[in-house]
């Protein structure tokens, strides 16, 4: 066995020792102990050494070394008995012994036996506390920044891996044709004000002029009923005189015929008949004009009526046409506030082509992958840079569907960055609602009867928390391995 190194004099005597010189002292009396059990243990060892070769002088004793052994196995023979004649104690009492001989060995190694079992018990409770991927990376936004309008570059304030701001110019595009545009939809957008302002008036003239038109006809109507009445009055007086003119005829045409017998018969003379044969034409005559008087008297009646009858579908085609004609001023009125509304979009939207010639970033994040230089013709649509945001960014880890069986939403979980060689601490923020598979341009179809069964992994979302050391320097795409703390 290898020898132990002699324990050092203790200190000197004009000196205090210290607790620990005390405590070392007490170890190296502890060694010198152990040095002297291993000194008995070795004498013991050479002792049954000895009891085996003189058994072995026993067995060949007929030869001249077997005599020369004897003597020796004889004297280790008598040592063996010595040993086993003493007995060996109980192992309690042994062990008691031994713990009183020894107590600070004793505590040292039930403390090493219980710390073995508190790291036993840790490690197995820390290695299925967690889970962990290699399978992972920073993930965030990347925003095309491209043009709206047509234009020709004036100028670029930035370049690739720029860090920029939200709000902060990239691009600016020459803006006179732009100006030249805004200035003529503004005077387009005036010429319809003007056009609405001209038409307002109408409305309520129309109103007052369609009022008065109604009115009108209804003392049209008036006044042909009068007509009417009075044109029948008429016509009833004529038909009065032509019977009286009648009456008289009649009276007239019974003298004649009465002095006309008379004259023949000579009672008379032929002068009083003449003049009642001329009485009788006379009133023939005025019959005659009675008549045509009553019938142009009838005449009229019907022609008053006509005229009422005028009057009165005028009077209604008025009332019909007086909200009709005030809809239609006002239909025009609306038509004019329409352009009125189609010019001032057309005006804005030539402002806003205007301020579409100055090219902005949406958020903070750094500027890659620029495709445009200084006096290029663009085109709306055409990209001209990718914005990688900065400020939203996640951990996007690929887990095999069977490590997710405890996760969700909330469970710590610390990240180590390769590229800094960091570690950050963060949160789940959500669990997949698929595997990668599902949303792949060719997803699995399992029915088609040559299934395989493979382990999918689940996209798992993990936040990290802000403002930790060196959480400015992630950008989307360094690899990370997450360890997901499942207690």
């Amino acid at each position: 066995m290898p020898e132990l190194p002699e324990p050092r004099s203790g200190p000197p005597s004009n000196q205090t020792p210290p607790q620990d010189d005390l405590a070392l002292r007490m170890l190296y009396d502890e060694q010198a102990r152990l040095r002297n059990e291993i000194e008995s243990l070795r004498a013991k060892s050479d002792e049954k050494k000895g009891g085996d070769e003189a058994k072995g002088g026993k067995e060949g004793g007929d030869s001249p070394e077997g005599g020369a052994k004897e003597g020796g196995g004889k004297e280790g023979g008598e040592e063996a008995k010595e040993g086993e004649s003493e007995k060996k104690a109980p192992l309690k009492e042994r062990s008691g012994a031994w713990i009183k001989e020894h107590p600070m060995t004793t505590v040292l190694s039930l403390f090493l036996l219980l710390l073995l079992i508190v790291g036993g018990i840790y490690m197995t409770h820390r290695l299925n506390g967690y889970v962990n991927t290699d399978d992972a990376f920073i993930d965030g936004h990347t925003d095309p920044i491209s043009a709206r309008i047509s234009g020709i570059v004036r100028a670029i304030y930035v370049e690739n891996t720029t860090g920029v701001r939200k709000g902060q110019l990239l691009v600016e595009l020459d803006p006179r044709d732009n100006q030249v545009a805004k200035e003529q939809a503004s005077a387009q957008y005036e010429q319809a004000k003007a056009a609405t302002r001209a038409q307002s008036p109408n409305v309520p003239i129309t109103a007052i002029d369609q009022s008065t038109r109604v009115v009108n006809q209804d003392f049209n109507t008036l006044n042909a009923e009068a007509n009417v009445a009075a044109s029948e009055e008429r016509a009833r007086a004529a038909i009065a005189d032509l019977h009286q003119a009648e009456a008289n005829q009649a009276n007239a045409a019974r003298e004649e015929e009465r002095y006309r017998l008379l004259v023949e018969r000579e009672e008379v003379s032929r002068e009083q008949y003449d003049q009642r044969a001329t009485d009788e034409r006379a009133q023939a005559a005025v019959v005659a004009s009675r008549r045509e008087q009553a019938a142009a008297a009838q005449k009229q009646v019907v022609q008053a009526e006509a005229q009422l009858g005028m009057a009165r579908q005028q009077a209604v085609q008025a009332r019909q046409d007086a909200p009709r004609q005030v809809a239609q001023q006002r239909e025009v009125l609306a038509q004019r506030q329409a352009d009125e509304l189609a010019a001032k979009a057309q005006a804005d939207q030539s402002e806003l082509n205007l301020e579409y010639t100055r090219i902005y970033a949406p958020e903070d994040g750094v500027i890659g992958d620029k495709q445009v230089q200084v006096a290029s013709q663009i085109a709306p649509g055409q990209e001209l840079f990718a914005l990688t945001q900065t400020n939203d960014i996640w951990i996007t880890a690929n887990f095999k569907e069977t490590e997710i069986t405890r996760m969700h939403a909330g469970q710590s979980v610390t990240v180590h960055v390769d590229a800094l060689n960091l570690d950050f601490q963060g949160w789940i923020e959500a669990l997949p609602g698929a595997s990668g598979a599902v949303y792949s341009l060719l997803p699995p179809e399992n029915a088609t009867g040559n299934y395989v069964k493979v382990v999918q992994r689940l996209p798992v979302r993990i936040r990290l928390h802000p403002g930790q050391n060196g959480y400015q320097r992630l950008t989307p795409g360094m690899s990370v391995e997450p360890k997901v703390w499942l207690r």
